[in-house]
């Protein structure tokens, strides 16, 4: 059955973004960029209709970017434009049977959407969704066996999560917030943390250095931001030629150097290069660092990146900027870690270490829900899962 036979939807509505405000006057409006983290920054103080009112529960798609459906848990709010609001009927569909077979939907559709900047939905594309034609009683039974397993998944993710605030306290516990520094540590600014070599910090080529049409089947790989956002050195995508990564040889990537992203929504992002890496060089959107691993390890170098107010205060609103981007080279070399010795570090990073472990198999078993998860989605949509 389509969609539009079984459902009512809402656009958003194209508020007057001067009546924008993030003091919390008003009303809170959701736009696409609210849909993921299921909240809202935004407030808008004018005139609406009723019929744009969100309230928890609520079925949510985002039409540009990431075609995303949620149930919204952010409390009442109004409903922006490139959002719309999808209303079970309920004598022809279960809410839970949407929720749970409309993001397959969705993603097909995004996957199959050509774009030049950001993807968009189209309304029309919504109500042409089909669903299995099933009775509501079976619906029910289908929602309640992927609620199952959906919150099996959950469960997992949750404890992953609870791994790392486990980590977050003990390296608090040991070595206090890194940017109000309350221990007293020694501080060294990266330039002086890294190996007195040239080439020990990298930003990647500018300009035409690196070019698409430079690129082969085979041959040197080119680390990309996904590597980084990632921490996936199995993903290969562009090659160039021995040639060209001569051409380009002081922008290679060495097992144990630390990559970083420089550029869009993941600023700062980053990654160590394992010792199977395979041999290439960064883009243009990657920054490396070859750290003097005397002074300190790479993995609690990365720890202290990633602590949140030191993130925030380097890379985040407390910078001024409006627009995120990469502080000057210059600057970025003066970034200053607190400086514990070593032996502090490598306790911490044997408590980690364990920590890591049971990380791992949380993931194999998130792993092994989200297949099972699909795996029951894929029967529903076949008729098989009744």
């Amino acid at each position: 059955m389509k969609l539009e036979n079984c459902v009512d939807i809402l656009s958003g509505y194209a508020f007057k973004s001067k009546l924008f405000n993030t003091e919390g006057i008003g009303i809170p409006i959701i736009r696409i960029r609210d849909i993921t983290s299921n909240s809202v920054s935004t407030y808008y103080d004018g005139d609406y209709k009723d019929e744009y009112l969100i309230s928890n529960g609520d079925l949510l798609i985002g039409m540009d970017g990431a075609f995303n459906l949620i149930e919204w848990q952010g409390g009442k709010a109004i409903l922006n434009q490139r959002v719309c609001k999808i209303t079970p009927r309920e004598d022809k569909v279960d809410k839970d049977f949407v929720k749970y077979l409309v993001p397959k939907s969705l993603k097909h559709i995004e996957d199959k959407t050509p774009f030049v900047t950001v993807k968009h939905l189209s309304v029309k594309k919504i109500r042409e969704i089909e669903l299995p034609k099933l009775t509501l009683k079976m619906q029910k039974r289908i929602a309640q066996i992927l609620d199952d397993a959906a919150t099996l998944h959950d469960k997992t993710r949750q404890l992953l999560s609870e791994y790392d605030q486990l980590a977050q306290s003990i390296f608090l516990d040991m070595f206090g917030d890194p940017v109000i520094n309350p221990i007293g540590w020694e501080t060294k600014t990266i330039e002086e943390l890294v190996l007195p070599v040239k080439g020990s910090i990298k930003r990647g080529p500018f300009g035409g250095a690196l070019k698409k049409e430079i690129f082969v089947e085979e041959g040197y790989l080119v680390y990309e931001q996904y590597h980084a956002l990632n921490n996936d050195f199995n993903f290969e995508r562009y090659y160039i030629t021995e040639k060209d990564f001569k051409r380009l040889e002081s922008f290679e990537v060495k097992p144990g150097d630390i990559i970083i992203s420089c550029s869009g929504v993941y600023l700062g992002k980053l990654a160590i290069v394992p010792n199977n890496a395979k041999k290439g060089i960064i883009n243009q959107a990657l920054l490396k660092l070859t750290l003097d691993e005397n002074k300190m390890s790479k993995e609690f170098f990365v720890f202290h990146f990633t602590q949140e107010n030191f993130r925030n205060k380097y890379f985040g609103a407390d910078r001024g900027a409006g627009i995120p981007n990469f502080p000057p080279m210059k600057s970025f070399k003066q970034f200053p870690f607190i400086y514990p010795p070593i032996n502090l570090q490598n306790q911490f990073m044997d408590k980690l270490i364990l920590i890591e472990q049971q990380k791992a198999l949380a993931k194999q078993e998130l792993k092994e829900t989200e297949d099972l998860f699909n795996c029951l989605l894929q029967k529903a949509f076949k008729g098989q899962l009744v």
